[in-house]
């Protein structure tokens, strides 16, 4: 392992700390984020910046919905990205996983929730610094690629199961699945990805001030910028959620940005 990839490993798990430290075995709900976003992940994020602004006020919502409604057996947490709304974690019975799900589509400017929690134990503490940690490993290997853009993409791991959400080409998504693949300890990767062609990356390229270009890769596939932080881009709406659908096909000749079809949000488990 070289030295920076050593140290991008150090800083992400740093970040992952500040999570970590919050949890314990009594500990019913833990927001996925909501109070680390700075300005310079907004002036970095393909999200507009009401969009980030969105995302942190659903997680903290939900956070109050949930735990209002929370007993023993219910450890959920809570992530959103770009409105899409991932729940993982667990709870005691059925009844509490529609319950939860429940609480969260209630919560204002949610356009679609996946429900990936499930009924059993809670995860144990060294199951939780274990995903904390593959969490890091992953983000740090996002990093290191010249050919994606690291801040596309919101990685959370639940039990080794790594959820990839974010704002990216199909090459993108291809890209960051098989890293986060290649990582020790996944077990499987679930890509809630919203596609956007290359000519919506190009278009949101093209917004962005010269000033927050960033460096790292030069091709319209790689995502090295992003929309500014006031731009109303396209990717602030977008069509519901399809249940566990394959990516869409490529195509060189993508449709315009206005086109509906041309772009929409795919989960996808990956073995």
């Amino acid at each position: 392992m070289t030295t920076t990839t050593a140290r991008r490993i150090a800083i992400a798990l740093a970040a992952g700390a500040v999570t970590l430290a919050g949890l314990s075995a009594c500990a019913p709900l833990v927001v996925g984020g909501a109070a680390v976003a700075g300005a310079g992940m907004v002036a970095t994020d393909r999200r507009s910046s009401s969009a980030q602004v969105d995302d942190q006020a659903i997680e903290l919502r939900g956070a109050a919905r949930i735990r209002d409604i929370a007993n023993d057996d219910m450890n959920v947490t809570v992530t959103s990205f770009n409105r899409q709304v991932l729940l993982t974690g667990t709870v005691g019975s059925d009844a509490d996983r529609r319950k939860v799900e429940d609480a969260i589509r209630r919560v204002d400017n949610v356009r679609s929730v996946v429900n990936e929690v499930v009924v059993g134990p809670g995860s144990s503490f060294p199951d939780r610094s274990n995903d904390t940690f593959i969490t890091g490993k992953v983000k740090a290997a996002l990093l290191d690629q010249n050919d994606i853009f690291a801040n596309s993409f919101k990685v959370v791991t639940e039990r080794g199961v790594v959820y990839l959400m974010g704002i990216a080409t199909r090459t993108e998504t291809d890209r960051a699945t098989d890293v986060a693949r290649g990582t020790s300890g996944v077990k499987k990767v679930v890509r809630m990805v919203e596609v956007i062609s290359d000519q919506e990356l190009a278009n949101l390229k093209a917004q962005q001030p010269l000033s927050q270009v960033s460096g790292s890769g030069s091709s319209s596939s790689s995502g090295t910028s992003a929309a500014p932080a006031s731009s109303s881009s396209t990717s602030t709406s977008r069509v519901p959620l399809p249940p566990m659908e394959p990516l869409p096909g490529s195509s060189s000749a993508a449709p315009p940005a206005t086109t509906p079809a041309s772009s929409g949000v795919v989960t996808t488990p990956v073995r």
